[in-house]
């Protein structure tokens, strides 16, 4: 496009978009035309236009746009949306790309310096004991929505088990009913073989005197270390299926351990 237009105002142009780093729409305002008009006279002018996105980072960073998402709270809706979609691209993913994912993750491990490692580590005890008196992510997650059916739902429940300091996650009176959630630590050598053996025999001594005491125990298997919000609702709807069927027949002291693997 060869016009009077480029000739008269090709260094403003150039200048406004390039080095301002101002919209075609900015542009247009200017001068009093339309952005189509700008777009074209760069395009013939042999300037690279910005995408949509590279064009709303230059808008945010100048100031003259706001973050679309900074500041705002996503409804639950839109949190239920996005985490479906992320779940549905991992399940649709070819295994390929999953294992180029999950050695590339190894990889970084191995090289990461022994410093660093340590730090993560540190922080990953701390998470534990925050959760130990707070309550993990999941347990907050399951107790919510337990109570929000009607269930009475008692957090870090002690005392079931008499002169014994034993605690479980969840509890639910009115079925005598336990829900323990156990990390991957609980099946998985994450801190070592020995940490997971004392692990497992803690686990199945804890078992073993709920059951004996008449309680049943629903232990969640969470083998996923970073939870969506579908992971969690997929646990709650597995642990909800479980109780209606122990509301409707209370189970003999050989079926009062029940395993959910999310």
């Amino acid at each position: 496009m060869n016009s009077p237009f480029i000739n008269k105002y090709k260094e403003h142009i150039i200048h406004e978009y390039t080095v301002e780093k101002k919209s075609t729409y900015e542009i247009a305002q200017e001068l009093k035309t339309y952005p189509n008009k700008i777009r074209r006279a760069l395009n013939s002018l042999g300037v690279p236009l910005r995408d949509k996105s590279s064009a709303q980072t230059v808008a945010i960073q100048s100031g003259r746009h706001e973050h679309p998402t900074r500041g705002k709270k996503r409804t639950e809706s839109e949190k239920i949306a996005i985490s479906n979609g992320m779940a549905t691209y991992w399940d649709n993913m070819e295994e390929e790309e999953r294992a180029r994912r999950s050695d590339l993750s190894k990889k970084q491990w191995a090289e990461m310096p022994e410093e660093d490692k340590a730090n993560l580590r540190k922080l990953a005890a701390e998470a534990v004991r925050k959760a130990s008196k707070e309550g993990s992510k999941i347990e907050k997650f399951i107790h919510k929505g337990l109570t929000n059916l009607g269930y009475e739902v008692i957090f870090h429940k002690r005392g079931l088990v008499e002169n014994d300091k034993l605690e479980v996650d969840l509890f639910i009176p009115s079925l005598k009913t336990a829900i323990e959630i156990d990390g991957p630590a609980h099946f998985l050598p994450i801190w070592g073989q020995e940490n997971l053996d004392r692990h497992i025999r803690a686990d199945a001594q804890k078992a073993g005197l709920l059951i004996n005491r008449g309680f049943v125990i629903l232990r969640v298997k969470n083998i996923i270390r970073n939870l969506s919000q579908k992971n969690m609702r997929d646990s709650l709807e597995a642990i909800v299926t479980q109780l209606k069927k122990i509301e409707n027949k209370f189970p003999p002291a050989t079926k009062r351990l029940i395993e959910i693997e999310t």
